[in-house]
């Protein structure tokens, strides 16, 4: 996991962000499992937000790849299971 250093890393009020495209099976997938789980995110379109393309991009290399996970405490992953993405979230709460 990636700590971000732009305008984007704190995430919206300290909540969940997914970073997509609209055309992203794997985005899709993971959006679905994690509603389905009540998770609750913000989903920011990195192709209509260039400050959020950016972000991407540097948490990944240089590479624009989606799914980018931001958690509240302001680390990344790119392409995470929905399993993933809760145990982080559990980790996360236990230090909150």
């Amino acid at each position: 996991m990636a700590t971000p250093s732009t305008a984007h890393g704190t995430g919206p009020s300290g909540r969940l962000t997914m970073y997509t495209t609209t055309w992203c099976g794997f985005c899709r997938r993971l959006k679905s499992q994690l509603a389905r789980d009540g998770i609750e995110m913000v989903e920011v379109d990195i192709e209509r937000d260039p400050e959020a393309a950016d972000f991407v991009m540097s948490v990944n290399g240089g590479n624009q790849t989606v799914p980018t996970i931001l958690y509240p405490d302001g680390t990344a992953a790119t392409n995470p299971s929905a399993k993933e993405v809760k145990r982080r979230l559990a980790e996360i709460a236990k230090t909150a």
